[in-house]
């Protein structure tokens, strides 16, 4: 007789190949049936926060949903922050937790369903009768509503034998959103009369990126992505690259000229306006997105849709009503821009700080010459976020994945790479964390050591909390705790079982030069030791702000 554990991991096999897991008490039963049945592969974790992390990064690297799975109390607590991290960012994933009891709580347990509320994700209790539809519903609610649901199995339940007859588990048929043509009317009268027309896409419109270049075609339009969305018109003529904080100068100037804005699966959040900065005070923004209502008070027209609906649907109706963009496109004087004339030039830096220290700069550039094209980067979250997005090439849109982010945490960079190494085992990984946040992630660095065909692991390393200190070291703040002892990374590495280099000159990074001709295999652990002098572009707009205020 099957028991209660093997009937959800079997529902599970229907659903993904992938589930992260970190075995206890209160899911040992439903890890062994995972692992006995053999129809999905079971990555081992060293540290709870990264099953979730790890879920959350091979949903973004892939676009299919995984699970994560660890045991109740302490081990469900530990990965809070990683599901408040993939409800915030609209992942949809299925988390496996033990629970208390049936017949109430122990000493020991606390109301694990609250805490999920309360970080944004959706909770569903299995019961004795329902173990199969409970997590065919989990799975159904994860992927409907674009978020994480935790499936607890009670903790007298995991071993215990399945129902013999269960009704089987019936899908609710999704509501189609009606696509009026009012609707339509309603973006098509502004985007026909616009001059400087800017069509901004963000991850959640990758499944239609060529219609919406046809769109920008038909209208004359430039194009520009969310620093996560980096590459979803890669190639294109016209691209600005990226909006907000991580914008060069040249987009920025473009961007905020703009007159008629259409955004597209992208969150109008405080990095992608640049602190309402990025838009000119007069333009008319149009939104389409799958929530059920705009994401920034600075739309004026909004339709709640999904992008594989609409934007086909605009497209016809453009490309029926409104004549075809003939000539040159606009510059941020009105008139036209040139590819010459868009530009994505950075500050090369100066190699050595005043300090003496590496300028991260002259680093970054020269690492994107050495390190292979066909990469994915995972970047946690910190000052050094900026160095990635700003000098980093990517060779299509969900290379970059940008983690802890939306939640403002730090530390999720090794978690999360485990799920975008089983995501793209072909390619090269690149990730990018600090020491403070590395240090936090450390217990995973394993976990990238086995699974890695090829890995790059950058640290920059300032021996301090960089945004920290930039931030509010800037405005006098005592400095102490924002301090961290210099730590060797590259001496870590080593104990890890990967290899491992400091780099103190624009020289040394021959290192990584020569790991790459070798074959770019394992994991390369590379300490930059970085100068705090220089600072990053988006942290000064952000410390100017502070300051205003």
């Amino acid at each position: 007789m099957k028991t209660i554990s093997a009937v959800v991991a079997d529902v599970v096999a229907e659903y993904t190949t992938e589930v992260f897991a970190l075995m206890g008490n209160g899911n040992a039963y439903f890890s062994d049936a995972l692992l006995r049945a053999g129809r999905v592969t079971v990555t081992a974790v060293r540290h709870e926060t990264a099953t979730v992390a790890s879920a959350d990064a091979y949903y973004r690297a892939s676009r299919k949903i995984a699970v994560a799975t660890t045991t109740y109390g302490p081990g469900y607590t530990n990965a809070l922050t990683s599901l408040a991290e993939a409800a915030m960012s609209g992942t949809p994933l299925v988390f496996v937790v033990g629970s208390q009891p049936s017949a109430g709580p122990r000493p020991w347990d606390i109301d694990q369903a609250v805490l999920a509320e309360t970080v944004g994700a959706r909770t569903i209790t299995l019961t004795a009768e329902d173990p199969s539809r409970s997590t065919h519903r989990a799975f159904a609610m994860a992927e409907e509503e674009s978020l994480p649901v935790v499936l607890f199995i009670p903790h007298d339940l995991g071993a215990a034998p399945a129902p013999e007859n269960e009704p089987e588990f019936v899908a609710e048929e999704p509501e189609s959103t009606d696509i009026s043509s009012a609707h339509i009317q309603e973006f098509l009268q502004p985007l026909s009369q616009a001059k400087r027309p800017l069509i901004l896409a963000g991850r959640g419109a990758r499944a239609v990126a060529t219609e919406l270049g046809e769109l920008a075609d038909h209208l004359g339009a430039l194009s520009v992505a969310t620093a996560p969305a980096r590459g979803i018109f890669s190639g294109r003529p016209y691209d600005l690259g990226v909006v907000g904080g991580f914008a060069s100068e040249a987009s920025s100037a473009l961007i905020k000229s703009a007159d008629v804005v259409l955004v597209v699966g992208a969150g109008l959040n405080q990095f992608t306006t640049a602190f309402t900065t990025q838009f000119n005070d007069t333009v008319t923004l149009l939104q389409i997105d799958r929530l059920s209502e705009p994401t920034s008070p600075l739309v004026q027209h909004f339709l709640s849709a999904e992008a594989e609906q609409a934007v086909p649907a605009l497209l016809s109706a453009v490309r029926e009503q409104v004549p075809a963009h003939t000539g040159e496109r606009w510059d941020s004087d009105g008139e036209v821009a040139r590819d010459s004339r868009i530009t994505f030039e950075r500050e090369q830096g100066t190699g050595s700080a005043p300090d003496g220290r590496l300028d991260p700069r002259s680093a970054m550039v020269r690492l994107n010459e050495i390190l292979p094209q066909d990469r994915q980067v995972i970047s946690d979250g910190g000052h050094f976020i900026g160095w990635a997005a700003y000098y980093f090439d990517l060779p299509q849109t969900d290379s970059l994945l940008l983690v802890g982010t939306q939640f403002q945490s730090i530390g999720l960079g090794f978690p999360s790479a485990l799920g975008a190494l089983r995501a793209r085992p072909g390619v090269t990984s690149i990730l990018v964390t600090g020491d403070g946040g590395g240090l936090m992630g450390l217990p995973d660095l394993d976990s990238v050591v086995r699974l890695a065909d090829s890995a790059v692991v950058l640290v920059f390393n300032d021996a301090a909390y960089g945004a920290e200190i930039h931030q509010y070291g800037s405005q006098g703040l005592d400095e102490t705790i924002m301090n961290i002892d210099q730590i060797d990374f590259a001496k870590l590495a080593d104990g890890f079982g990967a290899q491992g280099v400091v780099v103190n000159t624009m020289a040394d990074l021959d290192h990584v030069q020569s790991w790459v001709e070798e074959g770019a295999r394992g994991t390369l652990i590379v300490d930059l030791r970085i100068s705090r002098t220089v600072v990053a572009p988006y942290i000064e707009e952000i410390v100017e702000l502070t300051i205003k205020k």
